[in-house]
């Protein structure tokens, strides 16, 4: 029997034969290229301002209501990205893109077809004790307890924000009628197995929130050099209490986009269409 030859390698393969300053051979650039090319779209840049909406409430309400229309443009081969306008601004959504790896191929690809600023609103599960759920959390930091971020900068404990894009935010909160707090969040690949002792933990590291993107989404922002700002809307606390997982109002779609608005108003993130966008 042939003997494994990576049994007594030192480094696990998720840190091992990382290339940071490299380029990759795969590109979103060439995939989006090759998928317009087998679908016949003609090639148009997405909004410049995009959200991920890894649960989907945001996008499915804006559809019912008629307010969001699928965009011509969009050749991702995984999901379908939509448009639509929020007190004057205009926006790109895609809905339902769960976890580290598939929050960052849509990343790619939405910078790539011409977005320049990302915003992540994602559900996520209480840690520290800070007051009753729903509420929010602008992710400052997110421990990096996943897989994605290894592969776009070099292994840390933490991935940041841009800090020169959380003091621009300021008190952009501050006049709405919902909570947003500030600090870290736990970014997991395995929501399943988030342990007594897992969460004791990262309670003690001071962390209040867990879910499942921004730590990937802050290291390929950092690597790539991309405008990205993530946050959590704390709902559960892990289904330990009876009628968890409650948003609010509209399945928290009205708070969440006062929220994502307040961010890109404060940070000045114009123009509402993006230089040649379809109509």
């Amino acid at each position: 029997m042939r003997a494994d030859p990576t049994q007594n390698r030192a480094t696990p393969p998720i840190l091992a034969d990382k290339h940071f300053g490299a380029p990759s051979t795969f590109t979103p650039e060439n995939m989006l290229r090759e998928a317009r090319r087998q679908k016949s779209l003609e090639e148009g840049a997405v909004p410049a301002i995009c959200l991920l909406d890894p649960d989907g409430d945001i996008l499915r309400r804006l559809v019912a209501a008629g307010r969001a229309e699928a965009c011509p443009h969009w050749a991702c081969y995984h999901t379908d990205l939509y448009r639509f306008s929020e007190d004057g601004i205009t926006f790109g959504i895609v809905g339902c893109a769960v976890g580290a790896s598939f929050a960052v191929l849509i990343a790619e690809e939405m910078f790539a077809a011409g977005c320049r600023l990302l915003i992540s609103m994602t559900s996520a599960g209480r840690i520290a004790p800070l007051r009753e759920p729903p509420y929010f959390v602008l992710i400052e930091r997110a421990f990096r307890d996943e897989g994605t971020s290894y592969h776009y900068q070099p292994p840390a404990e933490y991935s940041h924000a841009d800090p020169a894009m959380i003091e621009r935010l300021g008190d952009a909160f501050a006049s709405l009628p919902v909570p947003v707090e500030r600090g870290a969040t736990w970014t997991t690949d395995a929501p399943f197995r988030e342990t007594a002792e897992a969460i004791r933990a990262r309670e003690a590291d001071g962390i209040l929130a867990v879910e499942m993107e921004a730590a990937a989404l802050y290291a390929f922002a950092r690597a790539r050099g991309k405008d990205v700002l993530c946050f959590a809307h704390v709902t559960n606390q892990m289904a330990q209490i009876h009628g968890d997982f409650e948003k609010g109002a509209a399945d928290g779609t009205t708070d969440a986009l006062a929220v994502i608005t307040a961010a890109v108003r404060s940070l000045g993130a114009g123009p509402s269409r993006s230089p040649g966008e379809g109509t």
